[in-house]
């Protein structure tokens, strides 16, 4: 009976990928049979041992990928999608590009942060198995809002996630937004609440997206109760163009004064910085005014992006109008 070993996975992969052998060589030189060859492939796409990436010979992605990180001193990743995709395509492609990088970069023995949202909740559909030991996935920001509880949402989000790489789950049971910044500075004295802070300030990793006010695919703080119509007239008036873990920035990456902040659950710019690895995800046109915030802000080291939304950044950060010749 033949055993899978990693030597075999590796083997099997350097004799089909590199070498260009057929199976019923690569069985030949194992002793095995064609069916376990194709096992042992499977396998070594499943771990990340071999990763298999379509570039169309038109995309723009590589040079729009060299461009944001010169720019921004980033990772950036531009995910290759026609010009014509549609929204929930741009971000499923984007969701399943993130989850791999994720489950490569995420290991045992480390903590990851997760910022519930729309994006998040594509990420966690397409997450690979990847048991770990030791590890913790927690919640950067609360999640209850004035209509729902909002946390069944938020729960389920990161519980995928933690059963993704077999790793504790620590839930952070606070609202969203707080009414009183009071109120908060009173819970962020309760030994629950501070368990939860102590393990985000331990994390290795931060996963989030960045929050857009409107869109074909709207953010979740904007579209599920979060804010009243008095806190978006207050947003529109301070100049905020979305948020990152719910804490509102504008244009230019600041955030310290804006009113809402006082009284907002998840980390701070300066907070989430102290993370080692702070993997921002984005796709989608309305995107670009906050992501462009969020690189301003430094907030983020990694970067996953559609190409429609890059371009879009570049052209941006270069005073163009989207879709203007260069």
């Amino acid at each position: 009976m033949f055993v899978e070993r990693e030597q075999d996975v590796l083997r099997a992969a350097s004799m089909y990928y590199l070498q260009d052998l057929k199976m019923e060589v690569i069985a030949r030189h194992l002793g095995t049979s064609r069916s376990t060859v194709s096992r042992l492939l499977k396998r070594a796409r499943e771990t990340g041992l071999v990763e298999i990436t379509l570039r169309p010979s038109s995309t723009r992605a590589p040079g729009l990928g060299r461009s944001i990180s010169a720019a921004f001193g980033i990772d950036t990743y531009v995910v290759p999608v026609p010009d014509s995709a549609g929204s929930v395509e741009r971000l499923d492609q984007v969701a399943m590009t993130a989850a791999r990088l994720i489950g490569s970069w995420f290991d045992s023995d480390m903590v990851m942060g997760i910022a519930w949202g729309t994006t998040l909740a594509a990420v966690s559909r397409y997450l690979a198995p990847k048991p770990t030991r030791g590890s913790a996935v927690v919640q950067l920001n609360g999640a209850a809002n004035m209509r729902t509880s909002g946390v069944e949402y938020a729960s389920d989000l990161i519980s995928s996630f933690g059963s993704a790489f077999a790793a504790a789950v620590h839930h952070f049971s606070v609202p969203a937004f707080f009414d009183y910044p009071d109120t908060k500075a009173a819970m962020w004295r309760e030994r629950s609440v501070r368990r939860v802070l102590d393990m985000q300030r331990r994390a290795d990793i931060a996963v989030f997206s960045t929050g857009a006010v409107a869109g074909a695919v709207p953010s979740h703080v904007y579209s599920a109760g979060y804010l009243d119509d008095a806190d978006v007239r207050r947003l529109h008036d301070e100049g905020v163009v979305g948020d990152v873990c719910t804490v509102f920035l504008r244009g230019d990456g600041s955030w310290e004064d804006v009113s809402l902040n006082s009284r907002a659950t998840g980390p701070t710019p300066a907070e989430l910085q102290r993370i080692p690895r702070r993997v921002c995800v984005v796709a989608g046109d309305n995107k670009v005014a906050p992501l462009l915030a969020a690189l301003h802000a430094r907030v983020v080291t990694d970067l996953v992006v559609d190409e429609v939304t890059a371009t879009a950044l570049v052209e941006a950060v270069a005073g163009r109008a989207p879709g203007r010749p260069r």
